[in-house]
């Protein structure tokens, strides 16, 4: 497998978690989402991905973006770990959790949105944060065991991880009103599979962010 991939991009980051979990080895391309303008607007990458962003795979003779579906081919390709629980209350709630981050919050701090956003990027993105935050701190109080749903690792913590990292390092959130959230956080990045696709130990991370 080939992995098209930006050591801060948080889609990026699910993709190299399922892959460490799944005990996926694979190569990484570096696509740099800021250099000369994108590199991911090159007629090149265009041709992996049209929708020219991060993360790509190529994987079983196939290309597949968008980092759920991914993720979802993994765990039909390689089922063990489970990352979607067998119990169907359990699985909605894993999806549920997942779609919460990807869809209404990512999106609206993404690289592309902040850009139009001009001075009020730093407001916008701490706005979409917190409203977002506010919402799943209180469902995960519901769904919590050691991580998002119960005491086993599934995709919506793979979510979870990357999404707080972007609002605690680069958007400066102020996470004391999201307990259960940190909490989870914190027992998630003492997993190995967690540590080594951290965005500080990429190939691509520059070498003042490196661990």
């Amino acid at each position: 497998p080939v992995l098209y991939s930006y050591f801060r991009s948080s889609c990026s980051w699910r993709v190299r978690i399922a892959l460490a979990l799944k005990g996926i080895s694979y190569d990484q391309v570096p696509v740099n989402l800021l250099k000369d303008g994108g590199e991911q607007f090159s007629a090149e990458f265009k041709a992996i991905n049209p929708m020219q962003q991060v993360p790509a795979l190529k994987i079983d003779g196939i290309t597949l973006s968008q980092s759920l579906a991914i993720i979802h081919y993994l765990e039909d390709t390689h089922p063990n770990p489970r990352l979607l629980p067998q119990d169907p209350k359990k699985r909605a709630q894993v999806r549920m959790i997942a779609d919460h981050i990807v869809s209404g919050i990512q999106p609206l701090q993404n690289l592309s949105i902040l850009n139009q956003m001009g001075e009020k990027k730093m407001e916008w993105a701490q706005n979409c944060i917190t409203s977002g935050f506010k919402a799943l701190e209180q469902i995960l109080q519901h769904t919590a065991g050691r991580y998002c749903v119960g005491d086993e690792v599934s995709m919506a913590d793979l979510c979870l991880v990357p999404q707080v990292f972007n609002a605690e390092s680069r958007y400066k959130v102020d996470m004391g009103p999201y307990p259960t959230i940190t909490r989870i956080n914190k027992a998630l990045l003492e997993l190995e599979a967690f540590k080594a696709s951290h965005p500080s130990r990429q190939p691509d991370t520059p070498a003042e962010l490196r661990a």
